[in-house]
């Protein structure tokens, strides 16, 4: 019997219970319990049913909600799993981590008819974990083997997605990944409080099923190059995200105590996981008894100071030169990070960084907001003579990060005496790798890049679609040449 949908005219918009933000300081546990079942359905039969639905429309996946929000709440939830898992790889981490509001949530028709939105981060996680729960998630087992190999590097978002598809599609798949451990950003760069690290270590397990073979701590341009990579497979393809933290020029900038935001939350991470972080580095990357500064406005910025809280900052203030409205990052986790007890000091940027031997301060420019630019944000303007000190005995850098030398690192050779038929990784202005937009082949044939070394540093979600992406690519090149080589031997034999 169906369910009737609509309820939203009689239902309201209710999230999962939520802990309270003192407690939620005291631990790395994730901070939203668990739908009820009865709730979880009762909140999807909330959904309009839309002609065009725009959850859908703004999900960089394309994720059929309204049909798995349909089948959730007539209690369909193996069959809502299905549809769910058909478009995207990892659903319980993306209602865990993507920011909805920005996303599907946000721009839900009831949500901005002022009924509140139907919550499909949340009913997407209930689904999946019963999934789990339930034993209906089993590994992606090929019908056949192909015969043909291919290696990843990267076991983050994009190159595990990627890796569940070619190997459903009998490919054999090998990852290569810098960490001991594998997940990238999934495990070392996101909070345990938004993302429990069982959860990618069960997605993981999973691929390992499926007959995926991983190799931990192998380094592109330290343990391998393009060429052995090349040489060991059919088809390559570059998952390696961006690393490398934008750097930002100010007197003072090199005093101990500042840091860079991914070291400061990989190094949380692993002690989370058991790991010991140790000497000196590790103390500068510990916030404990500490007056905290983190400096930008994304989803990151929020990481940090939320970890910091965690770890027992005395005081942690972020540090960001525009206003609230104007935050790149979720509203929904800066609105987490102040019921932790974090400051924000809005418009205002540093101007310099005060200390002898280690940080001690931070001289704050204040800043207003000036005319729209070009993106139809209003530009930063400084306050003449207005400045003030933040004291702060750690200071982190949260304003994003840029691809490394991938080109290097693969291999390349002195571009000077290189050939010019000589096929080679080509790269953007940004230092991004440059491909084929609908393939995403590189200018390398049988090389393909995938996330963010080629889109920038993004949302996990769009990893996710990049993945799927590139695996199709390399499934039609690689069928491509298998049938090259069949119509070759079928001409030699005549």
């Amino acid at each position: 019997m169906t369910t009737a949908m609509l309820r939203f005219v009689s239902v309201p918009a209710a999230a999962p219970m939520k802990r309270a933000g003192a407690a939620r300081r005291a631990d790395f546990a994730e901070i939203y319990a668990a739908y009820e079942p009865a709730t979880a359905a009762e909140q999807a039969a909330r959904c309009s049913q839309c002609g065009v639905p725009f959850c859908q429309v703004h999900c960089p996946l394309s994720n059929n909600i309204p049909d798995w929000l349909r089948l959730a709440a007539e209690g369909r939830l193996e069959e809502a799993y299905a549809l769910s898992a058909a478009t995207n790889a990892f659903p319980e981490i993306c209602g865990r981590i993507c920011p909805q509001d920005r996303l599907c949530e946000g721009s839900c028709v009831i949500e901005r008819a002022g009924h509140g939105t139907v919550t499909i981060g949340a009913i997407e996680r209930f689904i999946t974990d019963t999934a789990f729960a339930r034993g209906w998630v089993k590994p992606a087992l090929p019908r056949r083997e192909r015969g043909q190999s291919v290696g990843i590097v990267g076991a983050g978002p994009a190159g595990l997605t990627a890796a569940g598809d070619l190997r459903r599609r009998g490919y054999t798949v090998e990852v290569y990944d810098r960490h001991d451990r594998m997940g990238g950003l999934l495990m070392y760069g996101i909070p345990n409080f938004k993302l429990d690290k069982a959860i990618v270590a069960r997605r993981v397990k999973l691929l390992q099923d499926a007959g995926v073979r991983f190799h931990a701590g192998v380094e592109l341009g330290r343990d391998l190059d393009l060429a052995a990579l090349r040489s060991r497979h059919d088809a390559v393809l570059l998952a390696c995200g961006v690393y490398r933290a934008r750097e930002m020029m100010a007197p003072g900038i090199g005093l101990p105590g500042i840091v860079p935001a991914l070291d400061y939350l990989i190094a949380s991470n692993r002690r989370g996981l058991g790991d010991a972080v140790t000497g000196q580095s590790g103390a500068d990357l510990d916030a404990g008894g500490k007056r905290v500064v983190v400096i930008g406005g994304g989803d990151t910025a929020m990481d940090c100071v939320r970890t910091a809280v965690r770890q027992g900052a005395k005081a942690v203030t972020c540090l960001y030169r525009r206003d609230r409205a104007n935050m790149p990052g979720s509203r929904r986790e800066v609105a987490h990070a102040e019921e932790e007890g974090v400051e924000f000091a809005w418009l205002a940027q540093p101007e310099a960084f005060l200390g002898e031997t280690r940080v001690t301060g931070v001289r704050v420019q204040a800043i207003h907001l000036g005319l729209p630019d070009a993106g139809g944000r209003q530009t930063p303007r400084l306050v003449e003579g207005a400045h003030s000190i933040l004291p702060a005995e750690m200071v982190v850098q949260a304003l994003g990060f840029l691809p490394e030398d991938i080109p290097g690192r693969c291999g390349a050779p002195d571009l000077t005496t290189l050939d010019v038929t000589t096929p080679r990784l080509a790269i953007t202005g940004e230092g991004r790798l440059d491909v084929d937009p609908r393939s995403l082949m590189t200018t390398i044939p049988g090389v393909f890049a995938a996330g963010d070394v080629v889109r920038g540093a993004s949302l996990v979600v769009w990893a996710i679609r990049d993945g799927g992406d590139a695996a199709a690519g390399i499934h039609a090149y690689l069928a491509s040449r298998l049938a090259d080589r069949r119509q070759d031997g079928r001409a030699a034999a005549e």
